[in-house]
């Protein structure tokens, strides 16, 4: 039985024979190695073409600013699956991307998606600021978070986000994107009471929309770039374990509060 909608029975990506691999209609190994950058690469496989200057340089920028924050909870995950099968490095990977998700690392999609909210409000006739206190507010009133705004660690700003924020100012590439960020910014500091940061996610969304990066890319570029972070931690993992120390930290520091044993 067939699941799903049933589509034309092809792919556009990729294709091999005895003697080419081609890629998006490229030639891999005459083409493409030697001459294309890893990003530009990713951009070709996710799109069917080559990035721009700025595409290249935007999503190079946020492969950087979010591929390493530390024992993160998917470091953590990675690190003690390792310990625990040191010849399953691919699993052990395969447990920190499981890791990424709509709380840590996983809101620049979203961020994404409230700018486009936002934008098209201001297309349908909302003014920027009252567009950008709509959204707030909405979030506010059913208790939902708003992504790409605070940060447990980075106060009073995120320094990877205000980078980013200024290289697309310096290069002259904010646009729609960076001001609705700007003006999100300034509406949340009035609906919570209080200034959140705009964080790396809001930043990557709103740099990497105002270079037309597709959105897909958007929401993948953080899975992408942390997986390198985490084979940076396994490779270290297996020259000096630390992973089964973690473990034996969070026993020592989580009381058990269940009932004693009759």
């Amino acid at each position: 039985m067939l699941i799903g909608k049933r589509g034309a029975a092809a792919s556009a990506i990729s294709t091999a024979d005895p003697l080419r691999v081609t890629v998006r209609g490229r030639d891999l190994a005459g083409d493409l190695m030697g001459s294309a950058s890893f990003t530009e690469f990713f951009f070709l496989l996710a799109t069917g073409r080559m990035p721009s200057a700025e595409q290249r340089f935007f999503l190079d920028l946020a492969l950087v600013a979010i591929a390493e924050h530390g024992l993160t909870p998917s470091v953590q995950a990675a690190r003690m699956t390792y310990a625990a099968d040191p010849a399953a490095l691919q699993g052990a990977v395969a447990a920190g991307v499981l890791g990424c998700g709509a709380v840590v690392l996983g809101t620049a999609g979203l961020a994404r998606a409230l700018i486009d909210e936002v934008l098209a409000a201001i297309d349908a006739g909302a003014s920027p600021d009252e567009a950008a206190e709509r959204a707030a507010r909405e979030r506010r009133a059913t208790g939902k978070p708003i992504p790409g705004f605070g940060h447990p660690l980075h106060k009073p700003v995120d320094p990877r986000a205000e980078r980013m924020i200024a290289l697309a100012r310096e290069r002259g590439v904010a646009g729609r994107g960076v001001d609705c960020a700007t003006r999100l910014t300034g509406a949340v500091a009035r609906v919570w009471g209080k200034a959140l940061p705009m964080n790396v996610s809001m930043a990557i969304a709103a740099t990497l929309r105002d270079v037309d990066v597709p959105a897909s890319l958007v929401r993948g570029a953080p899975i992408l770039a942390r997986t390198a972070g985490l084979l940076a931690h396994l490779g270290e993992e297996a020259e000096t374990p630390i992973g089964f120390f973690m473990a034996s930290q969070a026993e020592a520091a989580i009381r058990y509060s269940g009932e004693a044993p009759p």
